[in-house]
């Protein structure tokens, strides 16, 4: 009766909150895409099953919130494929932002996740009759994990953190997800710490295994797909943005209260030593370029954005500001050293994985979030965590006026990114065994 009655007041609450979602929609662009893709996602996927969907063939329905864990999944689909080519992949995401990254990931079809409400979920599971649904990373849907549990689908969340401060553990979320985490059949953890905190949401320890963060792999194959550091650089981006002759600083998926510290930071180091700052902010807005040109403006910086240095051969500013999104993880390749945003406020620290592959010594704020990799390669030398203005200009002008320490340093994070590879293999290799598949180097 208690798990009942979290569920129907879970599934209220949803009911309730879609009138006043399309009533902001309007003011907000991105909310207004997501509720138009929600709208006929259930349609979408019943649309692909009646035309598609091959019952003799097992189909593993595989969710990602957004950007960061479509990625992931990527990996994953990537590695089970291999293992077992006759699946078939649905791959579905919550967020706008991951619209971009959906056809790449290698599904039989993607698109929006349903509303998770009991008619929607059970008109995508009559229609699909996945075998198997994996959940990527966090993001655990109740009703849809209820529904599927009924019809006999197994259930597993891969890729999967828990911070010890997540939200999930404490209150009002773990009263209403709690059901849906103790319906999942496996868990595949990034790290020990996190597995050992499934517990508190009651996951039995026996169905959680440590299978390492799928994010690696596939920064990893990605740079190897594009022909490698070196290759990257003869790009027509990157040749443009390349010089040899200054310590190029390449700040990604920044925020306001990034800006606020970096933006002095290199202005001092100018004093000091050339170099070139180029800032790619998380959230390209109108509203936030004119924010950060404004803040560069008053800091004495010469600025122009990428847009417009690629239209014309004139010598590059002293500051680049990135004005689209999907080219950061490129441009980290002409880095000597990076900085990753959202350590400082609270959007939560981004994926340093990306610069350190490229063997581009990261700095970044003490607010790790979820991404505790973060600390590790801290940990091993290919970074550090600066706490404040200064600390981060001194991290700055360290790496640009000590060559050899910023070599070092680059090393060590190429190193870092290279021993934690093989998390997508053994994802992937969770998902078979649930699967009844076998699982390559284990007896049969």
């Amino acid at each position: 009766m208690i798990m009942h009655t979290r569920e129907l007041l879970y599934e209220t609450t949803l009911r309730g909150a879609r009138p006043l979602l399309r009533l902001a929609a309007p003011f907000h662009p991105k909310l207004a895409r997501g509720l138009a893709g929600r709208s006929v996602a259930a349609s979408r996927l019943v649309e692909w099953a009646t035309e598609a969907r091959e019952q003799h063939r097992p189909l593993v329905w595989v969710h990602a919130p957004s950007v960061g864990e479509g990625l992931m999944a990527q990996a994953i689909i990537g590695a089970l494929r291999e293992r077992y080519p006759d699946v078939q992949v649905v791959f579905t995401f919550f967020s706008p932002s991951a619209e971009r990254i959906a056809p790449r990931v290698g599904a039989d079809f993607a698109g929006y996740l349903p509303w998770d409400l009991t008619s929607e979920s059970r008109r995508a599971l009559a229609a699909l009759r996945p075998d198997l649904i994996a959940f990527v990373r966090t993001e655990i849907w109740p009703v849809l994990a209820r529904e599927a549990k009924r019809q006999g689908t197994r259930l597993a969340l891969v890729n999967a953190v828990l911070a010890a401060g997540s939200s999930r553990l404490r209150g009002p979320a773990r009263f209403l997800l709690g059901p849906g985490y103790r319906r999942l059949d496996l868990v595949g953890a990034v790290a020990k710490g996190d597995a050992e905190r499934f517990a508190s949401l009651g996951v039995p320890p026996e169905r959680v295994q440590v299978t390492g963060d799928a994010r690696f792999d596939q920064v990893w194959a990605r740079i190897a797909a594009l022909g490698g550091d070196t290759a990257l650089i003869e790009r027509p981006l990157l040749r443009r943005l390349h010089d040899p002759n200054v310590e190029t600083l390449v700040a990604g998926s920044t925020w306001p209260a990034d800006e606020a510290l970096l933006v002095p930071a290199c202005a001092r180091v100018l004093d000091k030593v050339p170099i070139r700052l180029i800032i790619a902010p998380h959230e390209p807005t109108p509203a936030h370029l004119a924010g950060l040109e404004a803040r560069l403006k008053q800091a004495g910086l010469r600025h122009a954005r990428l847009g417009e240095i690629e239209s014309n051969d004139a010598p590059l500013p002293q500051v680049v500001v990135v004005d689209r999104v999907g080219v950061l993880a490129e441009i980290y390749a002409v880095a000597r050293m990076a900085y990753v945003g959202g350590g400082f406020g609270n959007a939560g620290l981004h994926s340093v994985i990306e610069p350190a592959a490229l063997g581009v010594p990261v700095l970044f704020g003490p607010r790790l979030g979820n991404s505790l990799e973060a600390d590790d390669l801290a940990r091993a030398g290919g970074g550090k965590i600066v706490s404040g203005e200064a600390a981060l200009y001194a991290a700055i002008a360290r790496y640009a006026l000590r060559p050899v320490e910023r070599v070092e340093a680059s090393a060590a994070a190429k190193i870092f990114v290279r021993s934690r590879l093989g998390g997508a293999a053994r994802n992937a290799e969770l998902l078979l065994s649930l699967l009844g598949q076998p699982v390559p180097g284990t007896a049969t």
